[in-house]
């Protein structure tokens, strides 16, 4: 589980549907690099999500990060700090041809995580 403030992203998820809350990686973070299965707590309250540890080789971006996308939530948390609990490891980080097969793989791993 951790506990941070949320950052400014790319807007890359949003952009591929799927609008993600950012978090800073640390090297001290004992976090597997690929898909979660999350718990996000904010205010009280918990929501189910999607997350993404680790580098992004679809688009070359070398440096580890934390995208969460969450399911059912639409209110802006830059700057507000959420806790997110680590439940189930899907799969690891892989490289996609392209955006839509990106795109694909995200959703089958939302639908995964829904159903449970």
């Amino acid at each position: 589980m951790i506990t941070r403030k949320v950052i400014k992203g790319t807007g890359r998820g949003k952009y591929l549907s799927f609008p993600t809350v950012n978090l800073r990686y640390f090297k001290t973070d004992k976090i597997k690099f690929g898909v979660w299965a999350v718990l996000v707590q904010y205010k009280d309250k918990e929501y189910k999500g999607a997350a993404f540890v680790g580098p992004v080789p679809t688009f070359n971006i070398k440096t580890p990060r934390i995208e969460i996308h969450i399911f059912n939530f639409s209110k802006n948390l830059y700057n507000k700090k959420i806790r997110v609990r680590f439940l189930k490891y899907l799969r690891p980080a892989k490289k996609f041809k392209n955006p839509q097969t990106l795109v694909r793989q995200i959703k089958e791993d939302c639908n995964k995580i829904l159903i449970k």
